[in-house]
Order: C-alpha cells, then sequence, then structure tokens
C-alpha cells in the first residue's frame, strides 16, 4: 500500500472522504492550485467553477496529490497524453482528474 504524503490542510487528515469541503478549506486549496502555467489554470478555473459549491474532503484530497506535480507533468495528464503513475493513482486522485478533464 502507497502512503501519499499528508495534504497541506491538516484538517482533511482522518476526515470522511465525502464529508463536504468547509469554506476555510476550499480557500486553502484554491490558494495551492494556483499555477504557473496558464493552460493549466485554466483547466482548474474551470473545475472550481462547475464543482467549487459540491466539492468533498476526498476531492480536495485528490487535487492535493495533484497539485504536487510538475507544471508539465500535470498538462500531460489533463491532456490525456500520459496516465496516472501507480504511486499516486488513488480512487480520490482518478476522480478529480477525471472532473478537470470534463
Amino acid at each position: 500500500m502507497t502512503v501519499l504524503p499528508m495534504p497541506e490542510d491538516a484538517s482533511l487528515a482522518g476526515a470522511d472522504r465525502h464529508a463536504p469541503l468547509s469554506e476555510r478549506s476550499l480557500s486553502k486549496l484554491r490558494w495551492r492550485c494556483r499555477r504557473g502555467l496558464l493552460e493549466n489554470d485554466l483547466f482548474i478555473e474551470r473545475f472550481f467553477n462547475r464543482h467549487e459549491s459540491r466539492l468533498t474532503v476526498g476531492q480536495a484530497r485528490g487535487m492535493y496529490v495533484l497539485m504536487d506535480l510538475s507544471d508539465n507533468d500535470l498538462m500531460d495528464l489533463l491532456l490525456r497524453r500520459k496516465e496516472l503513475q501507480p504511486e499516486i493513482s488513488t480512487e480520490e486522485v482518478r476522480e478529480v482528474l477525471d472532473m478537470l478533464r470534463a
């Protein structure tokens, strides 16, 4: 079993993955999602516009894992040029990646 790094929002650790994301946690997540590559920012902004009001703790944890990737690796995933590496391919990460790609 792969142990993923702790998300930067400690309140997410151990919380029910289906619980709604608090306003404070959403604010922290939005701050962490700022990217250096405009194309990634466009995907992420669309994601928040569509899903912000319904995000869950599990989706936030998945997003934090994706935000630890380099801009180029993230872009390759978003454009389906690459697939998730097994060490980060959890249900939460796959769910958020699908939401970002939609």
